[in-house]
């Protein structure tokens, strides 16, 4: 028979189906009222000092990044380390690595909203802002490696004056639908589920042009029972067509490989593979910055270990689903009796980029197993370096799938090594300049967290409350 402790509110304590106690959502005896406080709070206070040094800080990249692509406008992708056989060389690693950071927060929004989980209302919304952003800076290396970009307009299925149509067959037109889409579903999900927050701070609003700026935004919101029964249908339609997209766009980003017939490419696991692997970075890069913005903005009570530990644990088996693919993939290799195939894993695992397979290797999958503890997974210092870690690793996995197969194709007279220069870097490194600019502005000027969802999982949004509340204060005297 289970006991409730008569001291403790009823948001400190959750009881699951089974009678067994649960760490709480949210801590601290949150009311609809510091709920609003705390969130919307963080936008009226005046700008931290330490916002304008990260801010700062984000728009030095961003002008280092877009003096990089000025500079390959004007002298062409010569000044990248490409060559014969790597024509494909640090912009597409960087493209596959930034779609797959985008996959996170759909994920949790959509397929963690359709499977019931409310433990992700917590860390939705900012993870759907870097979708968004980690998105857009996917969006910019195929633009820009294709080198002729003011000829970009080439990308889309519209006819023009020279009666010239896309090639369907294109793996880059395939992107683009693929990336497309899912930013598009992705932004109208995200501000779906903005716009009764927006109301509020509309409401909250003291000058007059925050006033007229969050009213337009927020389309007349006044949550009346009509209003609320058409959100919750849109936000469910949104969530439906998001989760296929989950699933869809790194699978489409893997047929880009997976229908050539380069060895370590012409493999049918690629598409689950990718997916498990955006997955398995997108968390991570949440993971990061959530515990970045819990610190600095006091989010412990609505960012709790419990939701950490749920992450760790997505992250482990992710992971796990990765290491899986390494393996079986040697395994393929070997089985297929195919020559080139296996020598195109040998070379992975023992040949001149086996320094990047192996940091790959111990990074996505020798330290996710680390998450089998549980004192690991709810150390704050320890599960921040991981996340750290798993990013290197999994930009690595996309370096060693573009690079080592390129590099040593079939005609062992065409061999090269690819070497990335300095403008190489520098857009990578710009890249996330343009990530951070975008992530720091929403989080001065947006809730970062979804009051209203968050709301709907404290203890007083249940009907039943107050009565059951009566009841225990009642059996306590």
């Amino acid at each position: 028979m289970k006991t409730i402790e008569p001291n403790r509110s009823p948001s400190e304590i959750a009881v699951s189906a089974h009678g067994a106690l649960e760490s709480p959502l949210i801590t601290g005896n949150q009311t609809f009222h510091s709920v609003t406080e705390k969130i919307a709070g963080i936008l009226e206070r005046k700008t931290p000092k330490g916002w304008y040094v990260g801010f700062s800080l984000a728009v030095s990249l961003l002008m280092l990044l877009v003096g990089t692509v000025g500079y390959l406008v004007w002298e062409g992708t010569g000044i990248w380390g490409v060559n014969n056989p790597v024509g494909w060389g640090w912009a597409i690693v960087n493209f596959i690595w930034w779609v797959g950071i985008g996959h996170a927060g759909t994920l949790i929004s959509a397929i963690l909203f359709l499977l019931r989980q409310q433990w992700r209302t917590s860390i939705n919304r900012f993870a759907e802002a870097m979708t968004l952003f980690a998105v857009i800076c996917a969006l910019l290396f195929p633009g820009i490696h294709v080198g002729r970009m003011w000829v970009i307009y080439y990308f889309f299925p519209i006819p023009n004056q020279m009666s010239m149509w896309p090639n369907f067959r294109s793996p880059l037109l395939w992107d683009f639908f693929a990336v497309g889409t899912y930013f598009t579903v992705s932004l109208l999900f995200w501000y779906t589920g903005l716009i009764p927050d927006l109301a509020t701070m509309r409401d909250r609003a003291k000058s007059r042009m925050k006033k007229i700026v969050f009213g337009l935004l927020s389309l007349g919101w006044r949550g009346g029972n009509r209003q609320w029964q058409h959100y919750e249908l849109s936000y469910l339609i949104l969530a439906g067509l998001s989760t296929p997209l989950v699933l869809s766009v790194h699978s489409v980003v893997s047929t880009d490989f997976a229908t050539s017939i380069i060895p370590g490419w012409h493999t049918t696991i690629f598409p689950p593979y990718f997916v498990a692997g955006a997955i398995f970075s997108g968390f991570a890069m949440v993971m990061t910055l959530a515990l970045i913005a819990r610190k600095i903005f006091g989010l412990e009570h609505f960012i709790t270990l419990n939701h950490l530990e749920k992450m760790n644990k997505i992250m482990l088996v992710t992971g796990s689903m990765v290491g899986y693919a390494y393996i079986m993939e040697f395994f393929i290799a070997w089985y297929s009796g195919n020559e080139f195939e296996s020598f195109a894993f040998i070379n992975r695992a023992f040949g001149p980029y086996a320094w990047a397979y192996w940091t790959m290797f111990i990074c996505n999958v020798l330290l996710p197993q680390l998450f089998w503890f549980k004192k690991i997974r709810t150390s704050i210092p320890i599960m921040f370096t991981m996340t750290i870690f798993i990013n290197i690793g999994m930009w690595f996995e996309r370096f060693v799938i573009t690079v080592t197969s390129l590099s040593r194709d079939f005609l062992p007279s065409s061999w090269d090594y690819y070497i990335p220069t300095i403008f190489d870097v520098f857009t990578f490194i710009g890249s996330f300049g343009l990530f951070f600019t975008l992530f720091l502005l929403f989080l001065r000027f947006l809730p970062m967290i979804s009051m209203a969802e968050v709301k709907g999982v404290l203890p007083q949004a249940d009907p039943h409350y107050g009565h059951d509340h009566a009841s225990k204060k009642g059996g306590a005297a």
